[in-house]
């Protein structure tokens, strides 16, 4: 795989973290979602206020558009992979940014997946 291929299939996977650490900001306001009508509506107007939401968003569609950039320059089998490199970037992230504790096993299997991702690059 060319670097430059890559770079488009890794920005993809940046903005796509980059989403969800956006959403999961934004779901601080309106805490658990219940599973009814009336908590989605409580929900919904909170996170349409929620400016993190609506970053999330466009950090989604716009992960869309560089993603499909990406796909066009490599097969899918070896594209495919480098998605699980969000795994890594969305637990390294949230420790300090969401203050979340992510435990040494869970580390050991992110591990594994970087040397999976790694092979398959190289392929």
């Amino acid at each position: 795989m060319k670097l430059t291929d890559f770079v488009w299939l890794f920005s993809g996977v940046v903005l796509n973290t980059g989403a969800q650490m956006s959403l999961k900001t934004a779901t601080r306001v309106t805490g658990p979602i219940g599973t009814t009508g009336a908590s989605w509506s409580v929900a919904t107007t909170s996170l349409t206020q929620a400016p993190c939401f609506w970053l999330a968003l466009c950090a989604y569609g716009l992960s869309v558009l560089v993603w499909v950039i990406g796909l066009s320059r490599v097969p899918v089998s070896q594209a495919y992979p480098i998605l699980s490199l969000g795994y890594v970037l969305t637990a390294a992230l949230a420790w300090p940014l969401l203050g979340e504790m992510v435990p040494l096993q869970r580390f050991a299997g992110i591990l594994v997946i970087v040397l999976g991702v790694w092979i398959v690059v190289r392929t």
